[in-house]
């Protein structure tokens, strides 16, 4: 625990300004939860300038921080996706075209939920909805409609439009929403009391904030999704919204790395799982790392020395992370506010491969015991 501080604290100073004003971590050794880190401030800066607040008005770190985890939502996607394969409302391989009719044509024809999931649908990284269309309907519209810029299976390209895609798929065959699909197939089985979108009240007073952003009318945004896709379609999309916990986040984890169980509740089969966490790119397709359903496989840009063993997670713009390394029986998260006040102010990757490093390295706790009632 005292080099994982360690490694927190570093975060907190750097030149020209700290890489984020506030950071939490926490990680789970062979299914023992190891004391969580909390350092720094959850709201600090009033301004994207830096200026920052009274002492007396700055919200600091706690380990019960609720976090904007950005495109850690897409795993909850993923998970919430192939909940809905197991009922066999969805095939993986079957063209997504018999449930959104927008893809009945062309290459669109060819697109699959796998697509999706592993990034190669052909779909764009991203559309500018929040600015070049006026309001909800037109941009799902727009999201539905949107080209392909490579055929299905060919390419490898990171879409947080096809996640927004998934999730719109997702509702459309169980006639729920996707908050509620989340609640009912994840978190509420698992007791992820912290987790979900559009946070409450009382999880916004425990929020980190994110981003300044007066361009949008929104000012500092705390407990509101950061992420301009997201939040110009309600907040409540497949690639970005979801708030979380260290401890919830954890828990998530480490069912995953049980094979979809934990504490005898089961949210997917083991053999899901395994689907989920095996590369799923052709062997011509090599972004520098290697991709599952959800999960990106081996990266060591933010994964660390924890890649070599093919370690499986993801990151968040926001400054969010979970890794999960099955053969070391490790689970880690890690979460910051690195867009507050400004997404301009800093790069995390060398945090995320330093947290991991220590992670990897270190035995059980030395300076707190372990949480071994039940799993993280």
């Amino acid at each position: 625990m005292h080099r994982l501080r360690e490694a927190l604290t570093a975060g907190l100073t750097g030149s020209p300004r700290p890489l984020y004003p506030g950071a939490v971590a926490l990680v789970v050794r062979d299914g023992s939860r190891q004391p969580t880190v909390a350092v720094g401030d959850a709201l600090r800066y009033e301004d994207a300038d830096g200026t920052e607040l009274p002492i007396g008005m700055r919200v600091a770190m706690r380990k019960e921080t609720v976090f904007d985890v950005a495109s850690l939502t897409k795993l909850f996607t993923a998970t919430v996706l192939m909940t809905l394969v197991e009922d066999g409302l969805l095939a993986l391989d079957g063209p997504i075209a018999e449930h959104l009719p927008s893809f009945a044509a062309g290459d669109r024809r060819a697109v699959t939920l796998r697509h999706l999931l592993s990034h190669t649908s052909g779909l764009p990284d991203l559309l500018r909805l929040w600015t070049d269309w006026p309001n909800p309907a037109a941009r799902r519209r727009a999201v539905l409609e949107a080209p392909l810029k490579s055929p299905p299976g060919t390419a490898f390209e990171y879409s947080c439009i096809g996640y927004v895609v998934a999730g719109f798929l997702a509702e459309r065959v169980s006639r729920r929403t996707l908050p509620e699909l989340v609640q009912e197939r994840i978190c509420r089985p698992l007791g992820l009391a912290d987790t979900g979108y559009l946070p409450s009240v009382d999880r916004v007073a425990r929020a980190a904030a994110t981003e300044y952003q007066p361009h949008l009318g929104r000012g500092m945004v705390r407990g509101s999704v950061h992420d301009e896709s997201s939040w110009s379609l309600g907040g409540t999309v497949g690639n970005a919204g979801i708030f979380s916990t260290a401890a919830d986040l954890a828990r998530f984890g480490e069912t995953l790395r049980r094979g979809g169980e934990v504490d005898g509740t089961r949210i997917l089969r083991d053999a899901t799982v395994s689907e989920m966490l095996r590369d799923q790119l052709p062997e011509e397709i090599d972004p520098g790392f290697r991709h599952g359903l959800g999960f990106r496989i081996g990266d060591a840009t933010f994964m660390g020395g924890l890649a070599a063993s093919g370690a499986v997670g993801h990151t968040g713009f926001t400054g969010t992370s979970l890794m999960i390394d099955p053969t070391r029986s490790l689970v880690v998260v890690l979460l910051t506010n690195r867009v507050h006040p400004s997404r301009d102010w800093s790069d995390i990757a060398a945090v995320r491969r330093r947290v991991a490093e220590v992670a990897a390295t270190d035995g059980a706790a030395t300076d707190g015991a372990a949480t071994k009632e039940r799993p993280a």
